[in-house]
């Protein structure tokens, strides 16, 4: 195991655990809210309960194909006369009868009279004369009605993110629409004269503008209204101008890059004139400077402009800041134990998150492979990853076999 020290690591680095905490304890959470149409309310959060205004089911139905009868006719002849069918949307219109039954379909209406359904498989049918085989009990394969929920009943908290059961949730009990929190507004852009926009020519010092791209692809999942307000040039008064028109758009800025003490742009000076800006180092690969505070009414984050450190910075402080603010209820990231498939480099000092693969082995293990190189801009080592493999603050050199925690990413969030 490896005893030398991260050699950017200091004694005065900020763990992330504790930094997410301060962060939290700075923002508040939207108190606007809006009534939108169901097919809008998907990925938007709700801002109050919701109860039923109905019984779920509405009415005794039945959960399989079948016949419906009266249970306690049994007890004199399991033969029964057909008098008719139930099927889903048309139900049975005659008046049940003792010693007889109907055909009745899945979720199709059981009539007040009958109590009981037995599967079509035990039952002999000859004509209008119907057998049934060894009934399970009284009330077998009937959902009642108000089983699930009754009416006046609460189906969805406030602060539940509306995903596609919850779309289904709100169409049965016959929500046409429902009151969310507004969205999150959210202005970001990139600082810096080496910048091209992709589709352009690069001259001999430029690189294009991921960063940006990369923002917006986060921003997009996260569900909230993002500005672009692209690429602003190494110009004092123009940076200062993009700050404040930001600011006056936006519940959050987001930047990329040249908010690290001693960078050699006015960034930092702007944004030390213009809000109240906390510029933090924390303990954190990759990732280290980080900056965090207010423009105007707007929460305002600074994040590095290395690739990597940009989205790893993102995932781990300013998603749980948007959650909080849309009023997402808190849940913390989903981790799990993977034996770590190779050697792995690592410098006490601060936490990482390594960008790894997660699968199962032939043993039905958890198992995790590294992304090859772990450099700070190289950004397909996000891409090929689905998963954070997360090394304690003073861990070092961790060899193959060992149990390390992940935290997978790159799936689809509810």
């Amino acid at each position: 195991m490896s005893k030398h020290a991260d050699p950017c690591s200091t004694p005065s680095l900020m763990h992330p655990d504790e930094a997410i905490v301060k962060l939290l304890a700075q923002v508040d959470t939207l108190t606007d809210s809006e009534m939108v149409q169901l097919p809008q309310a998907l990925g938007r959060v709700l801002a109050e309960d919701l109860a039923s205004s109905i019984d779920l089911p509405p009415f005794n139905n039945s959960a399989m194909d079948g016949y419906a009868f009266r249970f306690k006719d049994l007890a004199t002849s399991s033969t029964l006369s057909l008098i008719g069918e139930s099927f889903a949307g048309h139900p049975f219109t005659g008046k049940p009868q003792p010693n007889t039954c109907i055909r009745i379909m899945t979720g199709a209406p059981v009539p007040d009279g009958y109590d009981t359904v037995q599967m079509q498989e035990k039952v002999t049918a000859e004509g209008t004369t119907i057998s049934i085989e060894a009934p399970k009990a009284l009330g077998a394969n009937v959902r009642s009605r108000g089983e699930e929920v009754k009416t006046g009943g609460k189906v969805l908290k406030a602060g539940t993110q509306v995903g596609a059961a919850e779309m289904g949730v709100l169409a049965t009990i016959g929500a046409s629409q429902v009151r969310v929190t507004r969205q999150v507004k959210v202005a970001f852009f990139s600082t810096g004269d080496e910048l091209r926009p992709v589709g352009t020519e690069l001259a001999p010092g430029q690189i294009y503008d991921s960063n940006r791209y990369s923002i917006q692809g986060l921003l997009s999942r996260a569900n909230v209204e993002w500005i672009d307000l692209g690429v602003i040039e190494d110009d004092r008064e123009a940076i200062r101008q993009a700050f404040r028109s930001a600011a006056a758009q936006a519940d959050m800025v987001i930047t990329s890059g040249g908010v690290s003490v001693g960078d050699a742009d006015y960034t930092k000076q702007i944004l030390d004139e213009e809000g109240e800006i906390t510029f933090w180092k924390l303990a954190i690969k990759p990732g280290k400077p980080f900056a965090f505070g207010k423009l105007g009414k707007a929460v305002f984050c600074g994040l590095p402009g290395n690739p990597v450190s940009s989205m790893v910075t993102f995932y781990k402080l300013v998603w749980p800041l948007l959650n909080k603010m849309q009023g997402l209820t808190p849940a913390k990231p989903v981790q799990l134990k993977a034996k770590l498939s190779g050697d792995l480099r690592k410098f006490p000092g601060r936490v990482e998150y390594q960008r790894g693969i997660l699968s199962q082995n032939e043993q039905g293990e958890a198992e995790v492979t590294i992304t090859g190189g772990q450099g700070s801009g190289m950004l397909t080592s996000m891409s090929l990853a689905n998963c954070f493999v997360i090394l304690a603050q003073e861990q070092g050199d961790t060899p193959a076999g060992t149990l390390v925690t992940v935290e997978p990413f790159n799936t689809v969030l509810s």
